[in-house]
């Protein structure tokens, strides 16, 4: 596969991206993912961060009670990112090398969100 002919991170990326805020409560970002079917949500208030339905599987194995949470709660911050012109490649290597399955794509602003379900699903289409 030539340089040119790599798959960029906007090819594949999910849009729009989907946000919350850092003071809603954990149901509220329950019920958006799965409104949108997807797994993870970009949270724009304060500090930018994320919150993914693994964070949300962690603090239920936890014994944590859900209704008493906010997103700030179990978000992630700083939020790693990408660009829309990083190859697929590359981005399969951050999340591995990370240990995070979803990375907003971001140019200036954030423009989509790739999930290690994208990367997985395209990589295994170009090979």
């Amino acid at each position: 596969m030539s340089q040119d002919s790599r798959v960029r991170a906007d090819e594949v990326m999910s849009t729009p991206v989907e946000t919350i805020s850092k003071g809603a409560s954990v149901t509220e970002a329950v019920q958006v993912m799965r409104e949108h079917d997807i797994g993870a949500l970009l949270v724009t208030s304060g500090p930018p961060g994320i919150v993914t339905s693994t964070d949300v599987l962690d603090a239920v194995a936890e014994g944590r009670d859900l209704s008493t949470l906010s997103v700030a709660d179990l978000m992630t911050t700083p939020v790693e990112t990408v660009p829309p012109e990083l190859h697929l490649e590359e981005v399969a290597a951050m999340m591995t090398s990370l240990g995070i399955s979803h990375l907003p794509v971001v140019d200036g602003d954030p423009v989509g969100m790739i999930s290690s379900t994208d990367v997985t699903a395209q990589l295994s289409r170009s090979g």
